[in-house]
C-alpha cells in the first residue's frame, strides 16, 4: 500500500475498465467537473464514450503499457469485472514506482486481500457495497415506520403519558425518558417521567438537578388514573405498574411479561440514548440543550466514554448531539462532590478488601446508599495490580453487589450470572455488573432485627467464595492488597 498517496480536490482521474460500475463512477466524476480519462479494451464502447465527449482510449488494462496511458493521472480507479485483469493492472502501476492513489475492485474477501497485498490503497467489493447500502436503506425505512407507529400511539393519548424508567434509574434511562418526553411535548401530549427505587448515585442526582429533569417517584404520584398511555424506556424487569404497557424502547431484551402495542428493542445498540437520538432526528425536532446534554451523557456513560462496546451508531449519535450540548454542565455532572455516606462505604470497602491475584472482593457492611457500592468498586479498580473488583453490602434485607473489571479475559456480567443468577437478580455488561441477592439465601435463617448482624457474618464468606470461584480463582491466599 502506498501510504503517502492522497486525493486532493484538484486530482485527475483514470478509470480502468468501464463496465456498469466504471461508467457510473465516470459519470459522477464528470458531473463534478473532474478531469477523467477512461481506459477500456472494448473499442466499440470506447467509441461510444468518445461520442459523449469523454476522454476514452482503447487498451488492455492487464498489459504493462497501460502505465504510459495513465502516468499523468493522480488517482487510478481499476474497476473491471475481471479481477485477474485488475490485479495485473495494480501490479503494473505499482511496479512503475508511481505515487498514484489506487482504488481497485474485488469480487470477494480473498481477491480483496490479494489486491491490497499488490499495493491497492483502497479495495472495494461492489456486492458488499450494495449489501451495505441495502441495509442502510432498510434501517432507514424501519426507523421511519417505527417513528410513524410511535407517533400514532402518542397521539392517541387523551390524558397523560407515563414514561417509566428502569428501577434506580441510571443516566441512559433518564436521558432516554427525557427524549421521549420531548417528542411527546412536540406532539402536544402531556407526560411524566416515573421511576421506582432510588436516585442514589451522586452523578445521577447531579445529572437530574443540573439539567432540570423532573422525575416522579411512583409511590408519590397522588393520582394514577390520568395515565392512559404507558411507555417503558430502557427498562429491564417488571414495570411495577398494574396496567397495560403501550410502548417499550430498550437496548436490552426486556425481562418483562409486558405485551406492548409498540416495541423497539435493539440489543445491537450500546445505549437506549442512541436509539432515542435517532428518533429525535427522524422527527426533525429542534433538540433542546438540556435533552441534547442528557442524551450525550447517556451515551458516554453507557459506553464508558466510548471505551466499551461502542458502535458506529453511538458515534454518529454523539456527533449529532455534540454541538447542541452544554459541555460545562457535562463536566459538572461527571465530577460531583462525594457524600459522607459514599465516603463511609469507600472507607469500609478499603478496610475489608480481600485480594486474590488481581481480583478484589470487599464487604462494605450495612449501607444506606447502595449506589455508593458502585462508586467504591470504581475507586478500588485504581489499586495497583487490581483488574477486577466487587463490593457488596446489605440494605433492605438484600445483599447488593456491584462489580467492575478492566480485565479483557473476564466478562464480569457473566461472572455474576454464574455466581448468583439462580438465586438473585443480575444485570450489567462485560465490564460492569450488579447483583441483588436475598440476605438469608445462604443460611435459610429467617431475617429479624436480632439476626441481621449474624446473617451478614455467616453470608460474607459464602458470598466471597462463590464470587472468587466464578472468577476462576482457586486456592489463592487472600490479602488486603498491601
Amino acid at each position: 500500500m502506498n501510504s503517502g498517496a492522497s486525493i486532493s480536490s484538484t486530482s485527475s482521474y483514470a478509470i480502468l475498465g468501464c463496465g456498469s460500475v466504471g461508467y457510473a463512477v465516470a459519470e459522477e466524476l464528470v458531473e463534478q467537473g473532474k478531469d477523467v480519462r477512461i481506459i477500456d479494451q472494448d473499442e466499440s464502447r470506447v467509441e461510444s464514450l468518445r461520442d459523449q465527449d469523454l476522454d476514452a482510449r482503447a487498451a488492455d488494462i492487464s498489459e504493462p503499457k497501460i502505465v504510459e496511458l495513465i502516468e499523468d493521472r493522480d488517482v487510478v480507479l481499476i474497476l473491471a469485472s475481471d479481477v485477474e485483469a485488475n490485479e495485473a493492472a495494480v501490479e503494473h502501476v505499482r511496479s512503475a514506482n508511481t505515487e498514484q492513489f489506487v482504488i481497485a475492485r474485488a469480487s470477494d474477501p480473498v481477491s480483496g486481500d490479494e489486491l491490497a497485498e499488490l499495493g491497492a490503497d483502497v479495495v472495494i467489493n461492489p456486492s458488499a457495497v450494495i449489501a451495505d447500502s441495502a441495509l442502510r436503506a432498510l434501517e432507514s425505512g424501519e426507523l421511519e415506520h417505527n417513528a410513524q407507529t410511535l407517533a400514532s400511539i402518542i397521539d392517541e393519548t387523551t390524558d397523560r403519558l407515563a414514561i417509566v424508567t428502569k428501577n434506580n434509574p441510571d443516566p441512559d434511562s433518564i436521558a432516554s425518558a427525557a427524549a421521549l418526553q420531548a417528542i411527546a411535548e412536540n406532539r402536544n401530549v402531556d407526560s411524566d417521567i416515573i421511576y421506582f427505587g432510588d436516585l442514589g448515585h451522586q452523578e445521577n442526582r447531579a445529572f437530574v438537578n443540573l439539567l432540570g429533569i423532573e422525575l416522579h417517584l411512583w409511590e408519590d404520584v397522588a393520582d394514577e388514573t390520568p395515565y392512559d398511555t404507558v411507555a417503558l424506556v430502557d427498562h429491564t424487569g417488571q414495570p411495577g405498574i398494574d396496567r397495560p404497557i403501550d410502548i417499550v424502547i430498550d437496548h436490552h431484551d426486556a425481562d418483562t411479561e409486558a405485551d406492548p402495542t409498540f416495541a423497539d428493542v435493539r440489543p445491537s445498540m450500546t445505549s437506549t440514548s442512541t436509539i432515542m437520538t435517532k428518533y429525535i432526528q427522524e422527527f426533525d425536532l429542534n433538540v433542546s440543550e438540556e435533552v441534547a446534554t442528557a442524551l450525550l451523557y447517556g451515551i458516554r456513560a453507557e459506553t464508558l466514554d466510548f471505551k466499551r462496546d461502542t458502535t458506529p451508531a453511538d458515534l454518529t449519535a454523539a456527533a449529532y448531539l455534540y454541538p447542541f450540548a452544554n459541555h460545562d454542565t457535562l463536566e459538572q455532572v461527571e465530577s460531583p462532590s462525594m457524600s459522607p455516606e459514599t465516603l463511609d462505604v469507600l472507607a469500609e470497602a478499603i478496610a475489608n478488601r480481600d485480594v486474590q491475584g488481581s481480583h478484589l472482593v470487599s464487604n462494605a457492611g450495612f449501607v444506606r446508599d447502595r449506589e455508593a457500592l458502585s462508586q467504591a468498586a470504581n475507586h478500588l479498580l485504581n489499586l495497583e495490580g487490581v483488574t477486577t473488583t466487587a463490593v457488596f453490602g446489605v440494605a433492605e434485607e438484600t445483599i447488593f453487589l456491584s462489580a467492575r473489571s478492566k480485565d479483557i479475559r473476564i466478562n464480569i456480567g457473566k461472572v455474576l450470572t454464574d455466581a448468583y443468577g439462580e438465586i438473585g437478580e443480575v444485570a450489567g455488561h462485560s465490564t460492569q455488573s450488579s447483583a441483588e441477592i436475598p440476605l438469608g439465601i445462604f443460611t435459610g435463617i429467617e431475617i429479624t432485627d436480632g439476626t441481621r448482624e449474624t446473617l451478614l457474618e455467616l453470608t460474607e464468606e459464602a458470598v466471597k467464595q462463590t464470587l472468587f470461584d466464578a472468577m476462576g480463582v482457586e486456592g489463592s491466599e487472600g490479602s488486603n492488597g498491601n
